[in-house]
């Protein structure tokens, strides 16, 4: 859904004080668009410029405790699947930094999501087309009256910048669920990606409760992350009926290829929603190498103090929250019927992200195509279907699951999906994304 925006006053290219224009502009500094800048630098006269407004590049920053892995194989980096002789892939980086051998020799099955952040600040680093404390508020689109036009990125001051193209990668937001809507902000309740700095440095009472709500990689993290700080009572609440392992099988990975998304893409939409849902624990679900910690730190917990630290609770729904008495209360419909309560001075929110909104003035939102939802139509190439389409074209990354299968979402087709849109942006093939020795028939 777009968040429809009003621009600053004077936003227009055609300012005394002319700002820069580039022939790609990309909203976002996040691991979407800076695949993209990365691959563009080669082909794109003078690069794809990011406009980010936080003071640096960051990926979920309040969710790199110790212990938290990556899902996504480190070969699948921001070029490597499409330019494995790019400067900016991974490997290059573990060369650079002088850890190589360190690496391998740790002989890591899932890699450290902090090392993989590190890589991203490195790659934003070197790109040198970074532009960070500067948010874009707005995007609108001058007509030139002659058959011409661009795009303008407003910010609070003013016009920042004006582009023939612009991609939006602007990530996600934590997903709050309507019953803690009137607790936002209250004492005690804690998002996900803040629980590390809300734990840093606080005394804990072991055997105070905590309840973690969310039942995937990012409620097992917070678990985990209860345990190691000291936490004895942990209740952890999940909708499913299992805390389900993610589905990392060979022919769930067939899923995450080139050659099934352009399958996908020509599927009837009711067919793709049906996939999408019945393909979701190979994306959502929990790696069983965390899931395996949980229980094993429970075990081993209670050999030494003759009790389970963790109790895990399956199939229950949160319908209702409320704050008293320091504590929040949570009631809970189960799958087999009934409700029960449980309280703490503690919870922790785990239940997922959803897309931020599209800074889109009115007047640009106006000419898109949108689905029954409002939501913009994207081509398989990830443009917005819109009226100047032809000449000035507007991507949207991370934003199309129904319209290009499970995978868009996460970090596994980041370069082909960048190579796609550059390939777009330029009208030739500027990458070759190979995927030809495929042995499941889809159609």
């Amino acid at each position: 859904m777009s968040e429809q925006r009003q621009c600053p006053v004077g936003a227009t290219p055609e300012r005394s004080d002319r700002p820069p224009h580039h022939a790609v502009a990309g909203i976002g500094a996040g691991p979407a668009n800076l695949s993209l800048a990365a691959l563009g630098e080669k082909v794109i006269p003078g690069g794809v410029h990011l406009y980010e407004r936080r003071p640096a590049p960051a990926w979920h920053p309040g969710q790199l405790s110790e212990g938290s892995k990556l899902q996504t194989s480190w070969v699948k980096d921001l070029v490597t699947l499409v330019d494995p002789t790019n400067r900016l892939s991974f490997l290059n980086y573990l060369v650079s930094s002088g850890r190589l051998y360190s690496f391998f020799n740790a002989q890591y099955a899932e890699i450290p999501r902090l090392e993989f952040a590190r890589y991203l600040a490195w790659a934003a680093g070197e790109l040198g087309t970074i532009h960070c404390s500067t948010p874009v508020e707005c995007v609108s689109y001058a007509d030139d009256g002659s058959g011409g036009g661009r795009f303008v990125l407003g910010g609070p001051e003013g016009v920042v910048a004006t582009a023939d193209h612009v991609v939006l990668g602007l990530g996600t937001r934590p997903r709050v669920p309507a019953c803690f809507e009137d607790l936002q902000g209250a004492r005690g309740l804690v998002l996900a990606e803040r629980l590390q700095t809300r734990l840093s440095g606080a005394a804990v009472l072991p055997y105070q409760p905590a309840l973690v709500v969310g039942g995937g990689q990012t409620g097992a993290e917070c678990v985990l992350m209860l345990i190691r700080h000291g936490f004895r009572d942990v209740r952890w609440i999940g909708r499913r009926n299992w805390f389900a392992p993610m589905d990392d099988s060979p022919s769930a990975n067939d899923f995450f290829r080139p050659t099934y998304l352009r399958f996908f893409h020509g599927l009837p939409e009711e067919v793709r929603r049906r996939y999408v849902a019945q393909q979701q624990l190979t994306s959502d679900g929990i790696s069983l190498a965390t899931l395996q910690e949980v229980y094993q730190l429970n075990y081993e917990t209670y050999l030494r103090e003759g009790r389970h630290p963790v109790m895990l609770l399956p199939g229950r729904d949160v319908v209702r929250a409320s704050r008293r008495d320091g504590q929040i209360a949570l009631w809970c419909e189960r799958d087999w019927g009934g409700r029960e309560r449980h309280a703490a001075p503690l919870v922790v929110l785990a239940t997922g992200r959803e897309p931020a909104g599209l800074p889109l003035a009115p007047g640009l939102a106006a000419l898109m195509e949108s689905d029954e939802s409002g939501r913009p139509l994207l081509e398989a190439d990830y443009s917005v279907r819109w009226k100047n389409a032809e000449r000035n074209r507007l991507y949207l990354q991370n934003r199309s699951r129904i319209g290009h299968g499970i995978a868009d979402p996460n970090l596994s087709l980041l370069a082909v999906r960048s190579a796609t849109i550059l390939n777009s942006v330029l009208e030739r093939t500027a990458y070759v994304v190979r995927d030809e020795h495929v042995s499941t028939a889809w159609a």
